[in-house]
């Protein structure tokens, strides 16, 4: 398990809200991130020690846990540029201290241009460089239309400039860079000079130090427009027409009608029962919640806790459930409003048992032999969960798809744009940057948005909260927010064991099971690969960012120690 490296620092108060919110958060403080918090009323946590405390104010200030998701979806635009955007988008699961769930797709969407064969070269081969870097590979940006639309339906501060002012306060004031930050942004220099038009603080010569001050002046002047003009404010006005400036600059398709018509869909939650637990995630285009109520359908009738964390019985167990369950992600899902995704089907308990008619408990089955099921009548990213004092949740996993996305950086804007182009299947059968492979349901229309394997989810228990989790982690997230659901349902760990558990996936194609370094011993993994499976460590697996509603009443929340997250409360 990764370490976290505790630095001393003198205690210097930083004033980085200093209109209506008034807030002070002690910058210095950075590097002492609370992995694990108990507290009795509220919790955020999140990518960014910044971000949480941004939630945390807007709580303490009356804000309910949809106020402080949309200062905290901000905040981390600012202060975790890696993955916290505007210029991406993502989805939302909120439920109501009256038990009502609702989710909000604001993922982007496929410029009015784009066109099924637009990766393919003159031989019909997709050539993914262009839907991973540079301007070709941008969708249309959903984060603010999504936070408006929160806003507008939920918001109990009604003070849209309170919960904007601390992203402006932050980028102009600037904050500490961690060392993972400031390795981050060295690392990918190059890729920022290839795929930008003109010169910004991110593609200059120069390296960035742990605990280097980032300010982002551009950046502050687009969250005053934001602040000042809502929507507008980033689809109008300079700000879009900066980003078509850029689009044009470097060949991309979007343009101001695509700007003008994006908007976020509010839609019916996936849901579905596990025992005494009923599970709430999104539906498409979200791949992460079907594949979650699927996985759990399949085990419901296994002895997990019989078998033991991180058995043989239980690795191959569950390896088998995602190898299936993945095999009809490839199939059977894409955009609801582009294809008819077989949704109840998938999720049919008679269905799910099915799938699992050739398990066989002492051998692993060969991906090329498990096709996707039929029917009678279809790495970076970031999470994070709140609770409000109400007992009201958030889950909202958000995204620019790799890191600092397309690396594209709107001139005089400090905006990065996602790369989330290469969600959608370039050509059938070719796999994108997370190796996942896709089929006609997710090819490439106009105004379509792209499949995501982004999995923010809500667990009640005999009709109380429970659980709030997810994670980032590309084609690893459905998985990693699986396991750690389990291992509390489970294994009997709490939140915090729960998170820092090691964790392993599967995804069908390519056929092996993919472990944290580490995750299992020696023989653990003679014994697995005896009954046919192949092993192959990589280094972490996911951040995820869980709160759970412990007996008594009062909250856990456990922030992954995989990275600089941090969890904030009272």
């Amino acid at each position: 398990m990764k370490t976290i490296n505790l630095f001393l620092f003198a205690l210097v108060f930083v004033t980085i809200f200093s209109c209506k919110t008034n807030t002070k958060v002690d910058d210095s403080q950075v590097y002492n991130l609370n992995k694990s918090l108990l507290a009795d009323k509220a919790i955020v946590a999140s990518a960014h020690y910044m971000a949480s405390e941004v939630g945390k104010s807007i709580l303490e200030k009356g804000g309910n846990a949809i106020d402080a998701a949309i200062a905290v979806q901000f905040a981390l635009d600012v202060c975790y540029p890696v993955a916290g955007n505007i210029g991406g988008g993502g989805f939302m699961v909120y439920r109501q201290n009256d038990g009502k769930v609702f989710t909000l797709d604001y993922r982007e969407k496929a410029p009015i241009a784009a066109t099924a064969d637009m990766y393919l070269d003159s031989t019909g081969n997709a050539d993914l460089s262009l839907s991973q870097l540079g301007h070709l590979a941008v969708g249309v940006p959903g984060s603010v239309d999504g936070m408006v639309e929160a806003f507008n339906k939920f918001s109990k501060l009604k003070d849209w400039k309170a919960l904007v002012q601390p992203s402006i306060d932050m980028a102009r004031n600037g904050f500490k860079l961690t060392e993972s930050q400031a390795s981050s942004l060295n690392s990918s220099k190059d890729d920022f000079v290839k795929a930008n038009t003109t010169q910004n603080q991110f593609t200059i010569s120069k390296n960035w130090s742990t605990g280097e001050n980032l300010i982002q002046e551009d950046l502050a002047k687009v969250y005053e427009a934001i602040r000042d003009y809502g929507r507008e404010g980033f689809y109008g006005g300079w700000v879009a027409d900066s980003i078509v400036s850029e689009m044009q600059r470097g060949n991309g398709i979007i343009t101001l009608e695509d700007l003008n018509k994006y908007h976020s869909t509010w839609r019916e939650p996936v849901y579905g029962n596990y025992k005494d637990y009923k599970i709430y995630s999104m539906p498409p285009s979200s791949s992460g919640g079907i594949l979650l109520v699927q996985m759990m359908e399949m085990l419901e009738d296994y002895d997990l806790k019989g078998m033991g964390f991180h058995s043989k019985e239980a690795v191959h167990l569950i390896t088998e459930v995602e190898r299936r369950a993945y095999a009809d992600r490839a199939t059977h899902l894409g955009d609801m409003d582009f294809y008819p995704v077989p949704l109840a089907e998938l999720k049919d308990s008679l269905y799910c048992r099915e799938r699992m008619k050739d398990f066989d408990p002492n051998k692993a089955s060969k991906s090329e032999f498990i096709g996707h099921g039929t029917f009678k009548e279809s790495d970076q990213t970031t999470h994070f969960s709140i609770v409000d004092a109400e007992g009201n949740a958030v889950s909202i996993t958000t995204t620019l798809n790799g890191g600092f996305g397309s690396k594209v950086i709107v001139s005089g804007t400090g905006i990065f744009l996602n790369n989330e182009m290469d969600d959608f299947s370039a050509k059938p059968g070719t796999p994108n940057m997370f190796g996942l492979i896709g089929a006609e349901a997710n090819k490439i229309e106009p105004e379509k948005r792209m499949l995501s394997s982004m999995t923010p989810a809500i667990i009640d228990k005999n009709g109380k909260l429970f659980m709030v989790v997810g994670t980032p982690g590309g084609s690893t997230i459905i998985t990693s927010v699986l396991q750690v659901v389990l291992n509390v349902i489970e294994f009997d760990m709490n939140a915090t064991e729960a998170v820092e558990a090691s964790r392993f996936h599967h995804q069908w194609l390519p056929d092996f099971i993919m472990t944290e370094e580490n995750a299992f011993s020696d023989e653990l993994i003679n014994e697995l690969t005896s009954m046919g499976h192949e092993i192959k460590a990589r280094g972490r697996i996911g951040r995820v960012e869980a709160i759970l509603v412990r007996a008594d009443g009062s909250l856990e929340g456990s922030a992954d120690p995989r990275g600089d997250d941090h969890a904030s409360g009272y």
